[in-house]
């Protein structure tokens, strides 16, 4: 299984009284977006799947990562995948979809990181996961716990 991580996009400042979870991707973070899924389509990302964190901003990453892929099924939301979320509770999730070619994970920060980590089986390893980025991360055992491999990292300023 190829699992791509993608960190949403450039979201706006939250306001008062407003829930971090409602705060939408700005113009430029769209745009940015863009350019880095342009380029993972010609790399050859075309997931089978997408799972999306319930938040505005990962679900409009969700929704414009399915537009630039091509990918016409369902994006489905999951609360294992909220800023807060645990590594271990998204790889349960993705043993149940272990027959789904290609994976990709619309999510936050500290999570995607802490997540990289799990996955390549390296607890101390530090990521510097930029808004918009992608990292693919190919594993073929879906024993308890994960040993990923490390293929690429995308990021905006790359991607053009």
């Amino acid at each position: 299984m190829q699992v791509y991580l993608l960190r949403h996009g450039i979201a706006e400042d939250g306001r008062p009284g407003q829930p971090d979870a409602d705060r939408a991707l700005t113009p430029e973070g769209k745009k940015k977006l863009r350019g880095v899924l342009k380029r993972a389509k010609e790399v050859g990302v075309q997931p089978d799947l997408i799972l999306s964190s319930p938040y505005r901003r990962a679900v409009e990453t969700a929704e414009i990562a399915a537009h630039q892929l091509d990918y016409s099924r369902t994006i489905l939301r999951s609360d294992t995948l909220v800023p807060s979320g645990k590594p271990e509770a998204v790889w349960d999730e993705l043993r149940i979809h272990k027959d789904e070619p290609q994976i990709m994970i619309s999510g936050h920060d500290p999570l995607l990181s802490n997540l990289t980590a799990y996955l390549l089986h390296c607890p101390d390893l530090q990521v510097d996961f930029k808004k918009g980025a992608i990292i693919r991360i190919d594993l073929d055992r879906f024993s308890a716990a994960p040993r990923g491999i490390l293929k690429w990292m995308l990021v905006s300023k790359l991607a053009h």
